[in-house]
């Protein structure tokens, strides 16, 4: 990287995208195909949404059903354009979670992440209430032809939760058995109805007399621009599902060409299906005097059926039924599936618990994940009044998690300048123009139903109190782990982390820039080199007292700057005159915007300087990192760094990136440890090891080390259990104008022969 900007450039485009094939975290297996992966899609759009939900938009604007389709698929093609770039940029599970833990932050990944989740759930129930309307209608028609009538307990909601209930846990363990789930018999079957109704539905047309389409499609706009709006809110949903093929990136083969591949393929499967049928439901499916709104408000979860029994008879009748079922049965399975994977995804990076990762110890299926997607469905099912409802309310979160897809690509587009395998054409304009059009449709459809708008807002702030009341601290920590480990983060995030270095003893120059050069993120990051002259009030009297000052300093600032140089850094170096070193060094950090303050602090048995430093660690708004080092100590990468685990705190976070930027460094070899009462029962002592050793896996490298040391004198027990050449890495509280250095940090930095870090988070 000190060769010249041509040069990091080279660097930068070598550390950028270089999208993994084989395998994800997490144990995933890249298993489908073209054509499976199609599939996933097909199986998600195709039938369902239109069957379910075209009476609602019937009822709401009339004819122009057919033009709130269409737009509604135009916004939904471009919203895959930009899915698709994003899926070849990130071929992983997670979907646009992945997308904006990626390009934005882990709080608003897990904003994303838990909307999808959401999402996909009340889509599920969508589709388990479309198949228990349809099944009982079905089961109905078939009573009343063999005995005359049928029951109308068959009709009320207890029968159709008991059908909705039953298809999803069949659906579930169908995932739990088989990777791919079930669905796949059903996406054919589907097609082939559809492709029938199609055929009855041309030639109800041909053979239709005069005036048939006029009559149908007149008045084209029955409640105007607001109702085609309403309408388009209200299916919208009907075009989801390619983004499901995104959900399960991380199991496609060849994922750069074939996820683009397969979302435009299923997205234009869907649509060439579902605009022609509309049309002939509209025109040849009433009888004459009678609108199709007018058959929506009296039926409107069955109208599909009633207008194909008018252009197809019997036969066309019960197709409709025939694809109803399998519709609503291969989207079902689709987004339990989709739903299971984002919160196994979720589960990994610990923004849901831990145990949601948990897999089936042969067939290797999320298994908890699963479970939990399934009781939530449950849940969900029993609150929504009708399909209508929960068509509305799936709408809505998916408008919004859409639009923030297309604004992901924008940025990544943007900060990285690299061509990804596949990339919208028209760009900006087709993200610009998606990303707004997705938005302003649901602000609309959160006016226009407010339920579905009071649903969105109950589940955030559900979202929102458990994420700060649980998850945050070790989803921030892992997070943070793996950002210092993977420099494409800090450039898809847009960051520029700087850190500050205070330099003045020449013996800790090397030792503190190497470490610096460590901490500093790479390709992003940068290092300042600080040295404090002080500023004598009388020059003259103090000329030559002052310039031996500057060349020290001088002298100091060069050694620092060989060691970065020799290292391949290439750090800034500032120097500045003060009455005041310590303040001068708060103003640089405040006027510099720094991320991280490194400072020495080799003389910190007098009082006045630990006051200094407190006060200083006070008057900044950055981490600190404080290092107390043996003279001529340096950072290599044989240094065994020792990590004191005694809870949670909020420097987890900064501890974490710490961890991670050593082991960029090279220094992997970390051991985890917690001093314990020597009078601790087994099988206590067994439960806090398999918990440390759960907190190392999360922030080390391969297989960790960890320790449970009997004593009941901390600080005598790192004494013995660190070496001069080690590095302990220890927690002190960041709170505004309260003392930070405990009696323990100061015993332990002043008794053990190890370099001592302290680090202070942020507050």
């Amino acid at each position: 990287m000190n060769e010249g900007k041509s040069s990091w450039r080279g660097v930068r485009q070598r550390l950028i995208f270089r999208p993994v094939a084989s395998t994800e975290k997490g144990g995933e297996r890249r298993h489908l195909g073209l054509t499976a992966a199609t599939g996933v899609g097909v199986g998600a759009i195709v039938g369902g949404g239109i069957l379910v939900l075209a009476g609602a938009a019937f009822r709401e604007t009339g004819p122009s059903t057919i033009l709130a389709f269409a737009v509604n698929g135009f916004v939904a093609l471009m919203t895959a354009l930009s899915f698709a770039e994003m899926s070849s940029m990130f071929p992983e599970s997670g979907g646009a979670y992945t997308f904006a833990k990626k390009v934005l932050t882990v709080r608003a990944a897990f904003g994303v992440g838990w909307v999808l989740w959401f999402a996909y759930i009340v889509a599920g129930v969508l589709y388990a209430l479309g198949f228990a309307e349809y099944a009982t209608l079905a089961i109905g028609e078939a009573l009343e032809a063999t005995s005359g009538g049928a029951p109308a307990w068959l009709y009320r909601r207890p029968t159709l939760s008991a059908l909705a209930v039953g298809a999803m846990g069949a659906y579930s363990i169908l995932l739990i058995r088989r990777s791919k789930g079930g669905g796949q018999f059903e996406t054919v079957g589907k097609l082939i109805v559809f492709a029938v109704l199609l055929v009855l539905g041309t030639w109800a047309f041909a053979t239709s007399p005069s005036g048939t389409t006029r009559e149908g499609l007149t008045p084209f706009f029955e409640e105007g621009t607001t109702g085609l709006l309403t309408a388009m809110g209200f299916t919208f949903i009907a075009l989801q599902g390619f983004d499901l093929i995104a959900t399960v990136g991380g199991e496609v083969k060849d994922p750069e060409r074939n996820i683009p591949r397969a979302m435009l393929t299923s997205l234009g499967i869907a649509l060439a299906v579902y605009l022609p049928l509309l049309f002939f439901i509209t025109t040849v499916g009433t009888e004459p005097g009678q609108s199709i709104s007018d058959m929506s408000r009296a039926r409107p979860a069955t109208v599909m059926a009633d207008a194909a029994y008018h252009f197809g008879g019997v036969f066309g009748y019960w197709l409709v039924i025939v694809a109803a079922v399998l519709s609503t049965l291969s989207a079902l399975s689709a987004n339990v599936l989709a739903a299971s994977r984002i919160a196994l995804q979720m589960a990994s990076d610990r923004t849901l618990p831990r145990v949601l990762q948990q897999r089936h110890s042969t067939l290797g299926t999320p298994v908890m994940a699963i479970y939990a997607t399934a009781l939530a469905m449950g849940f969900i099912l029993l609150m929504v009044p009708n399909v209508s409802a929960a068509g509305a309310a799936a709408s809505l979160i998916f408008l919004i998690s859409f639009a923030l897809v297309h604004w992901t690509s924008l940025l990544a587009r943007r900060r990285t300048q690299i061509k990804a395998p596949f990339q919208t054409p028209y760009f900006p304009a087709v993200p610009i123009t998606g990303g707004l059009a997705c938005a302003l449709l649901a602000a609309y459809q959160a006016v226009a139903v407010p339920g579905a708008g009071g649903i969105a807002a109950v589940w955030l702030g559900l979202g929102v109190i458990l994420y700060y009341g649980l998850f945050a601290g070790r989803a921030q920590a892992l997070d943070a782990f793996t950002e210092a480990l993977d420099p494409r983060l800090g450039v898809l995030r847009g960051r520029s982390p700087l850190v500050l270095v205070p330099v003045a003893n020449p013996a800790s120059a090397v030792g503190m820039v190497t470490l610096a050069n460590a901490l500093a993120m790479p390709v992003v990051g940068r290092v300042i080199l600080l040295t404090v002259v002080r500023r004598p009030s009388d020059f003259s009297a103090a000329e030559a007292e002052t310039t031996k000052a500057l060349a020290d300093a001088t002298d100091v600032v060069g050694q620092a700057m060989r060691a970065s140089l020799s290292a391949g850094h290439t750090p800034e170096a500032l120097m500045t005159l003060a009455y005041d070193p310590w303040k001068e060094i708060a103003r640089v950090a405040q006027a510099r915007g720094c991320e991280s303050l490194l400072i020495g602090f080799s003389s910190l048995e007098g009082q006045g300087n630990v006051e200094h430093i407190e006060q200083l660690l006070n008057d900044v708004d950055c981490d600190v990192v404080a290092l107390r080092a043996p003279k001529d100590w340096s950072l290599t990468s044989g240094t065994r760094i020792i990590v004191p685990v005694g809870g949670r705190g909020n420097h987890d976070e900064l501890r974490a990136r710490l961890l991670g930027s050593l082991g960029r460094a090279g220094c992997t070899n970390v051991r985890f440890v917690q001093v314990t009462d020597e009078a601790m029962p087994p099988n206590l002592k067994r439960h806090r090891e398999r918990e440390l050793r759960m907190f190392a896996e999360e922030e080390s490298f391969g297989v960790p080390q960890v320790a449970l040391i009997e004593s009941d004198d901390m600080v005598r027990a790192l004494a013995e259990e660190a070496g001069p050449k080690d590095l302990i890495i220890l927690g002190l509280r960041h709170e505004r104008h309260k003392r930070l250095f405990s009696k323990l940090a100061l015993q332990v930095a002043r008794r053990t022969e190890a370099a001592t870090l302290m680090i202070s988070r942020r507050t």
